[in-house]
């Protein structure tokens, strides 16, 4: 559990500094820039979504 959110969170990074990349390299008008950050958003809500599902059938124990 531990690993995947790790993973997902390496992912959201990357797709803030590509949407960076494409903020700065880009002059044409691409969408390239508001795709990785529509990922972004998606990850994060697919993040959120994950570990509230993990709490509620107790794969993620809580703290006292």
């Amino acid at each position: 559990m531990r690993y995947v959110v790790i993973a997902v969170l390496v992912l959201i990074v990357a797709s803030l500094g590509s949407a960076l990349f494409h903020l700065v390299s880009d002059r044409s008008g691409s969408r390239r820039m508001v795709k990785a950050l529509a990922l972004r958003v998606g990850l994060a809500l697919a993040l959120f979504l994950f570990l509230m599902a993990g709490y509620y059938f107790g794969f993620l124990p809580g703290r006292l």
